[in-house]
């Protein structure tokens, strides 16, 4: 073996090597962000991940790549449970309240998103539309199909939907005994009317 291909050999491995690296800090970052806040120390993701504050700043320059990356993460994830719910073979609605709880889930675990979304940085800038883009065609084909096998009432617009959820979320870092989830839950039930 040649050192080209000795070189060659090994690049695949680095690669994968990288791509375990950076869905460690990932999933470590995400975690953090949902205990800390998006202005967790990045050394403490870094001990999370199990690399070194070097390794973060390697995949992500800034602290607002990394955020960035952890909720497109995120959003990728919950945009492709709706499809895979429906396809669960259960009821439509079913798979509406599903996918609405892991929404929620979503939202309510975001500390301090709103802020960093709102600090003038540019790479927030186009976070907004991505969610938006990805995951209100998602609900749609879960409203859809719910009005389609006649579970909830026809008509109901996904980013309302979506907006109104939202909107039940915000209470939730600031007052310990409010409950979105529960709220969020009397929402859907909503959508029954009958």
């Amino acid at each position: 073996m040649t050192g080209i291909d000795s070189e060659e050999a090994a690049a695949p491995r680095k690669r994968a090597d990288a791509r375990r690296n950076a869905q460690a800090l990932l999933d470590a970052a995400a975690a953090a962000f949902v205990t800390a806040g998006v202005d967790v120390p990045v050394r403490e993701i870094a001990a999370r991940a199990g690399v070194g504050v070097g390794t973060i700043y390697r995949h992500f320059p800034t602290r607002a790549d990394l955020v960035v990356a952890v909720y497109r993460h995120q959003v990728e994830a919950c945009a492709e449970a709706g499809p895979a719910l429906l396809a669960d073979g259960g009821s439509p609605y079913t798979a509406l309240s599903r996918w609405i709880d892991l929404f929620t889930d979503f939202l309510v675990t975001k500390h301090g998103l709103a802020a960093a979304l709102q600090s003038g940085d540019p790479t927030f800038e186009t976070l907004h539309a991505y969610f938006l883009d990805r995951l209100v065609p998602v609900c749609a084909q879960l409203l859809d199909a719910a009005a389609a096998a006649d579970e909830i009432r026809p008509g109901m617009d996904a980013y309302e939907l979506l907006r109104g959820v939202g909107n039940l979320c915000i209470g939730a870092d600031s007052d310990p005994r409010y409950d979105a989830r529960r709220m969020v839950e009397l929402l859907i039930t909503g959508l029954r009317g009958r």
